[in-house]
């Protein structure tokens, strides 16, 4: 039996997404490191900018905690705490300020009970679901040929929950630079030569998760593609 969602031409689609999602990796990766060595004039640390944000907007009890690896920041809201990474949490660069406010805008989009970030947290199982269950749905529906094609459309609505799931990422993400930026321009926490460095920053990580997205895309349209020339022979 051909089994065409291992190698077939459409795979160039895989490919491409492949091809952004690495370009973008590399340009946030080169873009951090650029300001990495640009030192902050007023010498706060990452993690001292994090703790001012999140006192000054009353979230005094978020916990702020450190955590292993480079650029595995995050806000974790069911356990209401803040991990940034070793490389961001004692860095005084504009580049570990910019990530860290970035995490704190997360808290914030979270007191604020800002709609796409709860619609996220709510599609984080079901896409979970969607991606371990797509592929062994779409298998059976081949293996059963025409009376299969109900699964296969199941098959491809569950994989394509990853592709809202990166949809509903977009703004969840540029609203948190948006609020990142306002807030250390307002509290002067960087200066007014340092806000457009840090803003670089997050521009170029927010290019990873348009890249996740359209890779997302790529993937969905393969299936169609793959299992639309199906039903049409």
């Amino acid at each position: 039996m051909y089994f065409p969602l291992f190698w077939d031409p459409t795979m160039i689609l895989i490919i491409i997404g492949l091809i952004i999602s690495g370009a973008a990796s590399m340009y946030v990766q080169s873009t951090y490191s650029k300001f990495s060595e640009v030192k902050s004039q007023r010498g706060y640390t990452a993690s001292d900018v994090c703790r001012q944000i999140l006192d000054a907007s009353n979230l005094q009890n978020v916990r702020l905690e450190g955590i292993r690896g480079n650029l595995t920041d995050h806000y974790n809201a069911q356990e209401n705490v803040l991990r940034l990474s070793d490389a961001t949490r004692t860095s005084t660069s504009v580049a570990a300020i910019g990530v860290a406010a970035h995490e704190a805008g997360h808290a914030l989009q979270d007191r604020d009970n800002y709609g796409p970030l709860r619609l996220r947290a709510a599609l984080v199982p079901v896409t979970n679901f969607g991606q371990t269950a797509a592929f062994p749905i779409l298998i059976l529906g081949m293996f059963l040929g025409e009376g299969g094609d109900m699964l296969i459309t199941i098959g491809i609505l569950l994989f394509s929950l990853t592709l809202l799931f990166q949809l509903v990422t977009l703004p969840v993400e540029f609203d948190a630079s948006k609020r990142a930026i306002r807030i250390l321009e307002e509290q002067s926490l960087l200066t007014r030569e340092e806000i457009p460095q840090a803003k670089k920053v997050l521009n170029a990580a927010a290019l990873t998760y348009i890249a996740a997205a359209i890779a997302s895309f790529l993937s969905v349209m393969r299936l169609f593609l793959i299992f639309g020339g199906r039903r049409r022979h």
